[in-house]
């Protein structure tokens, strides 16, 4: 009897040693860069930390077609149809949707909400949106999730991000939102001059004073400056494009207030030079076409924001020469590390 109680451990132990090997993957912590005169306070969620595996993930994630719930024959959307580096993250011309695309740059900051009219809170929920516009991606949750699963690639990757190979969309939402979390732009030639790496030539400096001043051109109060680096206030504004709204989603669509009538967020100037075309309708396709606007195009109405101090004379009235120096100093805000940069590249 004993003889055969030990056989059968033996047996036991065997077969508990033949079981595959159960992976358990510990994600790597990924600390995102902080540059010293960017905003202490970032926006992520105790829910979704940023990890290395996360990340990697998400990045496949916002290159893959196969997001859409099908396989990646021409036509099907991922996020980079519409998002592409070399133009910040932007579309780079029209996409044909309601209104143009918004660059993803240094959205890690942002606590206002995100689009053009603030409506999505989270870059959780942006993701959500975006999957599930019909002019965008356009696809159902449920047949992601049910295709993604299926595919060779996907359950490990998932498993080494999240613990798990069964898929969800709330894991793909906050892969994606990890990435985009990621696409840090800090290293122009006016980052350069912040961190006193570099100086401005005369015509930029002169255009920054343009820039920062209400004589001037008078773009800080929505855009910051060297005490805001982001080039944000991140913030919504009525700009005097138009002194008639019939736009249904304008800010006024969220809040609800008249007064937001015409009133749209501020988009980041960061990479400006290669993030046209601009404005909430994509109207302008040059710097310069902005500039002019600026100068003596601004349109007065009840709900433009009294922060358009030129107004009543159409504009700041810039001369040619102050126009080109203003230029100069925009385009000193190209950052060719991020727009090149091969970590946020398709992998």
């Amino acid at each position: 009897m004993k003889l055969i109680k030990n056989i059968a451990l033996v047996c036991v132990l065997v077969l508990v040693s033949c079981k595959p090997e159960q992976n358990h993957y510990v994600p790597t912590p990924y600390e995102l860069p902080q540059p010293a005169y960017f905003p202490s306070r970032n926006n992520i969620p105790a829910d979704n930390p940023m990890t290395e595996e996360g990340l990697a993930l998400g990045r496949k994630l916002f290159y893959d077609a196969r997001l859409s719930g099908r396989d990646g024959t021409d036509g099907i959307r991922s996020c980079a149809s519409c998002h592409h580096q070399e133009n910040n993250f932007d579309f780079g011309g029209s996409a044909g949707l309601h209104h143009s695309v918004m660059p993803l740059v240094n959205l890690a900051w942002n606590h206002t909400g995100l689009g053009w009219n603030g409506s999505v809170a989270t870059l959780e929920d942006m993701v959500l949106a975006a999957v599930t516009s019909p002019v965008e991606i356009n696809a159902d949750t449920n047949q992601v999730v049910k295709y993604l699963q299926k595919t060779d690639d996907y359950p490990e990757l998932f498993e080494k991000a999240f613990g798990s190979r069964e898929i969800t969309f709330i894991n793909i939402q906050r892969a994606i939102a990890q990435f985009v979390r990621s696409l840090v732009s800090a290293d122009s030639k006016f980052d350069r001059y912040l961190r006193g790496e570099d100086e401005l030539t005369e015509d930029e400096m002169a255009g920054y004073e343009l820039f920062c001043t209400e004589e001037g051109a008078d773009c800080f109060h929505c855009h910051g400056g060297g005490g805001l680096a982001l080039m944000t206030t991140n913030l919504f504004y009525n700009n005097g494009l138009d002194d008639e709204f019939n736009d249904p989603e304008d800010r006024a669509a969220v809040t609800g207030s008249h007064w937001d009538r015409g009133a749209y967020k501020a988009p980041t100037l960061r990479n400006i030079a290669v993030s046209a075309p601009y404005m909430h309708d994509g109207r302008f396709t040059t710097l310069d076409e902005v500039i002019d606007f600026y100068s003596e195009g601004v349109k007065d109405s009840e709900n433009i924001n009294p922060l358009m101090h030129h107004v009543m004379d159409g504009g700041v009235q810039l001369t040619d020469i102050e126009k080109a120096k203003l230029k100069a100093f925009l385009n000193t805000l190209t950052d060719d590390e991020f727009l090149n940069n091969t970590e946020f590249s398709r992998p």
